[in-house]
């Protein structure tokens, strides 16, 4: 199936003709990897891999997921059949590239909230698995400050599965602690950790204190 960007409308055009010459071919390069051709699009491609993946390509890419989503929606019949599925195609393609390679809070919460629309739980799923891998322990607490529900509920999952030792040092960061106190707690009411109660009972104590000062 060969791809037509001119057939996907002047919007996905004109965020097509600003990428860079490299995010260019990691995305060609994507779509024409067997896996792609076949109509799985959940890994990039061997070619993409061997490209240059940089905060830039994270945000063009981003930029072009949005574009072909939102032509998606809009199609209707504007589009044929193989136009529609090319469209479908390459959208698929860039959020797979995406999913493989990006390391920002916000691009991570573009994905799931694609996949909430869609209704695609495997891949929320495939989401959720990638967020301790991909994702420090700060940039976590970054991901659960989202807007989105969804995605804020996954970092805190993530969270709560992270070893208690990690959750301590970043109750010494102003911006981290709440969240990591939550973790915590979820820690000792959700999973029975020993080590999280004495902690969460420690910090009430302090707070209790601090009150009363």
């Amino acid at each position: 199936m060969r791809v037509i960007i001119e057939d996907f409308g002047s919007q996905v055009v004109s965020v097509w003709e600003g990428l860079s010459s490299e995010t260019r071919s990691l995305i060609v390069g994507a779509l024409q990897s067997p896996t792609a051709a076949s109509g799985g699009t959940r890994s990039s491609s061997s070619s993409s891999r061997t490209l240059i993946y940089d905060a830039r390509a994270d945000w063009e890419l981003s930029r072009l997921l949005s574009a072909l989503d939102e032509r998606t929606v809009e199609a209707g019949t504007s589009l044929n059949a193989e136009q529609a599925a090319s469209l479908r195609r390459m959208a698929e393609t860039t959020a797979s590239v995406l999913e493989s390679q990006t390391r920002s809070a916000e691009v991570f919460g573009q994905l799931v909230e694609r996949a909430h629309k869609q209704h695609d739980f495997a891949r929320i799923d495939a989401l959720a698995d990638l967020l301790p891998l991909r994702f420090a322990p700060s940039e976590l607490c970054e991901v659960a400050r989202s807007a989105h529900p969804l995605v804020r509920a996954l970092a805190h999952e993530a969270l709560a599965q992270a070893p208690t030792s990690v959750l301590i040092s970043l109750l010494t960061d102003p911006v981290d602690a709440e969240i990591a106190r939550d973790a915590l707690e979820c820690q000792a009411i959700e999973y029975g950790s020993e080590e999280a109660r004495h902690l969460i009972n420690a910090l009430f104590s302090n707070d209790e204190l601090e009150e009363d000062l």
